[in-house]
């Protein structure tokens, strides 16, 4: 069938058959559907929205769009977290990590920015002669000699996904749950999983800002991926403020590596990382429950070997062999640091997370088109959290910038994604 005819068949609001489905996502791999037929299909997808079926149609049929992963002869169960993204959203290299140490398999295949949400292949990229995209025998290598490995999508893996994402980032089709879904899955079923644990992420700096769609969002990605035989927790967190202390690609590496060597673990990071690494462990049956799950995240980060394992995957990637202690060794930074002072006295009380992360990527540290390169060092640091009281003309924040002009305006652009208020805030939970 003609490409038009099948964007006419979802715009107007009819279900897609399996031929009809195959047919675009084969379109997506041999250029068959151009990008302007593939934004709009994407947007009659975001409009009409897709059923279960279409879904677990769409996602098997970009899963098998490429290579599919195999493990046999591994020893140890195969798992892996995957966020929807936010900003200062650094969980997956303490949590891959973390969980390698506790005797799993982590191989993470990652994504580039999308929107205001920063990329974790991009931050990898900050660390100078790491490569994101070794073949598959290497990442599998990677994966038996160390326990983890993160990469970006190969080309030979969920190639159809490949474009697909890169298309709904400039088309705004981005928030779309069935999009979603089929893009996270068709990935890490590639990946050939036994666990799979989901963070959802909800709030003013999330793809999913309400919690109804946050919890429509994990319940459709637990069904589908359960559904395709890989056991699948769904777990909504905040996003209603920069998770960590810092925002862009060199910054959060270098925020990874104090957390990892027990300098600095912020209490709303921690918490997140915990509690993702707990249900890793746990629906992968090694720990028996969540008592025995903390002690050995609590062991694996004390005894310094999640810190360990990060520096031998940096390494085999082709970065440095001393990431973690010398973090700046191998890494730019931007020509400007500027502070940013609050404007009032008063308790930070709500952040619109979205604008800094679009600030981010205003600095250059985003793409606003697929091909665009991205300046790694730029971003924000220092950042306070939600309910710390300060005074008129304190430091709430640093922005890193290429230039003062854009340091000026990225510094104005944060004053006015802080709101005050006279009385201590109530602040969201952050796991929900």
């Amino acid at each position: 069938m003609l490409p038009q005819e099948i964007i006419r068949t979802k715009r107007d609001g009819k279900i897609l058959n399996d031929s009809q489905i195959h047919d675009f996502v084969n379109g997506l791999v041999d250029g068959s559907f151009s990008d302007s037929q593939v934004g709009a299909m994407a947007m009659a997808i975001f409009q009409q929205g897709l059923s279960v079926e279409e879904k677990v149609t769409l996602t098997t049929a970009m899963m098998n769009s490429g290579d599919v992963l195999s493990w046999e002869g591994y020893d140890a169960p195969i798992v892996d977290k995957h966020s929807t993204g936010g900003v200062g959203d650094k969980v997956s290299f303490m949590l891959a990590a973390i969980v390698s140490a506790c005797g799993a398999y982590v191989p993470m295949i990652s994504g580039r920015g999308l929107g205001h949400t920063g990329g974790t292949s991009d931050k990898l990229e900050s660390i100078a002669g790491f490569n994101v995209e070794p073949t598959i025998s290497e990442f599998k290598r990677i994966v038996k000699d160390v326990g983890v490995a993160i990469i970006s999508q190969t080309d030979n893996l969920a190639p159809a996904d490949k474009r697909l994402y890169g298309i709904r980032d400039v088309t705004a089709t981005v928030e779309s749950i069935p999009l979603i879904t089929a893009s996270i899955l068709s990935k890490k079923l590639a990946a050939g999983l036994d666990t799979l644990v989901m963070d959802v992420k909800v709030g003013n700096g999330a793809m999913m800002s309400s919690l109804e769609d946050a919890k429509a969002l994990a319940e459709s990605i637990s069904s589908v991926a359960n559904g395709a035989g890989v056991n699948t927790q769904a777990i909504i967190t905040d996003m209603n403020q920069v998770l960590g202390t810092s925002a862009g690609n060199a910054i959060e590496m270098y925020e990874t590596a104090k957390y990892l060597t027990g300098k600095q673990r912020e209490p709303r990071l921690h918490k997140v990382v915990k509690t993702l690494a707990c249900a890793m462990l746990v629906n992968s049956g090694l720990a028996s429950d969540e008592q025995t799950a903390y002690l050995k995240i609590d062991k694996a980060l004390h005894s310094g070997k999640a810190a360990e394992i990060f520096e031998r995957m940096i390494a085999a990637l082709g970065g440095p062999k001393d990431f973690v202690e010398n973090p700046w060794g191998s890494m730019n930074k931007a020509a400007i640091i500027m502070e940013v002072k609050a404007s009032q006295h008063g308790y930070l009380a709500q952040m619109n997370t979205r604008d800094i992360g679009m600030s981010v990527v205003g600095l250059g540290g985003g793409r606003t088109a697929p091909k665009q390169k991205v300046n790694h060092s730029v971003g924000f640091d220092r950042i306070l959290p939600l309910g710390v009281q300060v005074n008129n003309g304190e430091v709430i924040a640093r922005v890193h910038a290429k230039d003062e002009n854009s340091a000026l305006l990225a510094a104005e652009q944060f004053k006015q994604a802080i709101t005050y208020s006279e009385d201590s805030p109530e602040l969201p939970p952050v796991i929900y």
